[in-house]
């Protein structure tokens, strides 16, 4: 990476694997990244859709960017890169985070920005694999990069421990969080952008994997921040379901976390990295349609977003409960319980868990209308349909039929 700002360098030095004394011996750069955020497009002249950039060149793996001081765009560029090489050498790459408990049994986490990748996997019970970009290969799952890059805003110390002290520690890169005029952090501080971030090294986090490696995953999550309140907290998916959800890679935008958006609105971006994956989305899907065949992991569809009604209405969905059912699932107890079909989404949902609130599983009867929600659920049902049907029914007839009854 070439930058003149050393902000953006130490950036590049937390988030990156570096190599090791004797790697760097025989190192010749594979990717190149030519930062210059000073440098903003003419969109009228340049045919961009505003000032900033990111181009990148596939087949000489560079990338240039400009027109952006967001240290994001960074390693989300050379994630691109990844997502471009990998398929052609039989690797699935994966916006997803990773972990793996003291039996070697991985989990890996689908999930947009805000779903909870990064608070869910920094399970201090588990080693943490990674928070963001893994590729599965013929030997297991490993991390791409070297750092975590978490979002911050409104962190809590008692539901997110090992971040919060992330961001207490020296050699965190702070991003876009307010600071006083005597330099003390205020997390829950908005006024500028909700994207508020921590880089860390991975190798601070207690619990960390130092090898960024490990075996096949034994259960498949798909993070998703369902706004509308519609969703169970978690639903267990067939094969052809989880390729639909993960086709749809669905999540909410929040009224007030960008320009123009004043209520509730759905989000498919497709396998859950949309802006990052160069190759035909079906390609991902088929991959990952393999590795499922191949290794039989379960995947389970986790909605850490809003329950007893949307947001503004509802409240967001305990995180305590979150956990216990995510830890029901990954030790095997939910596998033991009783299921019920949902009649709209045709998913399976636990009628009880360990340590939950049987009510909080049946979403439908958290609010306060019966009639309400079978409105909105129809709503959000028809969305998932449109999308799937605008983007992919043509290739994916078979995949169609296993997303909601609508």
């Amino acid at each position: 990476m070439i930058t003149g700002r050393p902000y953006h360098a130490l950036f590049a030095k937390t988030m990156f694997i570096e190599p090791t004394a004797d790697e760097l011996e025989d190192f010749e750069p594979a990717a190149l990244v030519l930062h210059a955020p000073e440098v903003e497009a003419d969109p009228a002249e340049d045919g961009t859709r505003s000032e900033v950039f990111v181009v990148l060149h596939p087949s000489r793996s560079e990338v240039l960017i400009g027109g952006t001081f967001y240290g994001g765009e960074i390693k989300k560029s050379i994630f691109t890169v990844m997502n471009d090489r990998l398929p052609l050498e039989g690797v699935f790459p994966m916006h997803c985070s990773a972990n793996v408990d003291d039996h070697g049994r991985v989990a890996i986490f689908f999930g947009l920005s805000g779903t909870g990748k990064t608070t869910l996997s920094a399970d201090p019970t588990r080693s943490l694999i990674g928070d963001d970009e893994h590729g599965w290969g013929d030997s297991g799952v490993f991390n791409i990069e070297g750092g975590c890059y978490a979002k911050v805003i409104r962190l809590s110390p008692q539901a997110e421990p090992e971040i919060y002290r992330m961001t207490r520690t020296f050699g965190t890169i702070l991003e876009n969080v307010a600071i006083d005029e005597r330099g003390i952090v205020d997390l829950d501080d908005g006024s500028k952008t909700e994207n508020t971030r921590a880089a860390y090294k991975l190798e601070q986090i207690a619990n960390a994997l130092p090898t960024k490696r490990a075996g096949h995953p034994r259960n498949v999550i798909f993070l998703t921040a369902d706004a509308f309140g519609i969703l169970p907290p978690i639903a267990r998916l067939n094969r052809d379901q989880a390729l639909f959800y993960f086709l749809s890679g669905f999540t909410a935008k929040l009224a007030g976390t960008e320009i123009g958006v004043n209520e509730p609105q759905p989000t498919f971006s497709t396998c859950f990295g949309q802006p990052f994956l160069p190759q035909p989305p079906l390609v991902y899907a088929r991959m990952l349609a393999a590795k499922l065949d191949e290794h039989g992991a379960p995947v389970w569809l986790l909605n850490t977003g809003w329950t007893g009604g949307p947001f503004g209405e509802g409240e967001r969905m305990p995180i305590a409960a979150t956990r216990a059912l995510l830890s029901a699932a990954l030790s095997g107890e939910l596998a033991d319980v009783e299921f019920r079909t949902d009649t709209l989404f045709g998913f399976e949902v636990p009628v009880s868990a360990p340590d939950v609130d049987p009510k909080l599983l049946d979403p439908r009867s958290t609010w306060r209308y019966a009639n309400e929600y079978d409105r909105k659920a129809r709503e959000l049902a028809r969305m998932f349909r449109d999308n799937f049907e605008k983007r992919f029914a043509a290739d994916a007839s078979n995949i169609a039929a296993a997303g909601p009854r609508v």
